[in-house]
């Protein structure tokens, strides 16, 4: 798994596989979920990272909490 951030769109995405999604759906909340063409889940993107505190501009670690 990797991670991007685009500071400009303010979108963070983890990448579970690099596989070329075929589909995608928009969850509740601003979380976009992309599957391959078997079904399964290729990345997940969250709008608005920042905003929601999953990320801070500049820093290049991420906090994961469970």
């Amino acid at each position: 798994m990797r991670m991007q951030y685009s500071p400009d769109a303010d979108i963070l995405i983890l990448i579970l596989q690099e596989t070329r999604p075929v589909n995608a759906i928009a969850e509740p909340g601003g979380v976009i979920v992309s599957y391959d063409e078997v079904g399964e889940p290729v990345s997940v993107e969250f709008l608005n990272a920042s905003k929601r505190q999953l990320i801070r501009p500049g820093e290049t670690s991420l906090a994961i909490q469970t």
